[in-house]
């Protein structure tokens, strides 16, 4: 079977937003471009990890970054990013009534337990 053109693209970018950490990163830099101290503070995050979520953010070209002197600045690469992330937590928030098929898988019995 041959794959549609994209899928594989955006399953990759589906993976890099798979992390609350980026996703949260990602929501402050909405808002406005920031520096890694910024963003530390903002997110409680370590240096560390937050430095280690840019670089992701970068590689998937969603984050840029501009430097001036020792002073770099991160911000959205594309805001169209911002609209997946606000649909999939308002989606999140909306949907919280298991449907009958969540219902039925939950309460089916797992193979090899004992009914």
């Amino acid at each position: 079977m041959e794959q549609e053109a994209g899928l594989e693209g955006a399953a990759a970018l589906f993976k890099v937003l798979g992390s609350e950490s980026r996703l949260r990163l990602l929501r402050l830099l909405v808002a406005a471009p920031a520096t890694v101290g910024s963003l530390v503070e903002q997110s409680a995050m370590s240096q560390p990890l937050v430095s280690q979520h840019l670089r992701t953010l970068r590689q998937a070209d969603i984050v840029t970054v501009s430097r001036t002197g020792r002073e770099a600045e991160y911000q959205l690469a594309d805001h169209h990013i911002s609209h997946v992330i606000d649909d999939a937590i308002a989606h999140v928030r909306e949907d919280h009534t298991p449907t009958q098929h969540q219902r039925a898988v939950t309460s089916a019995p797992n193979k090899g337990e004992q009914q």
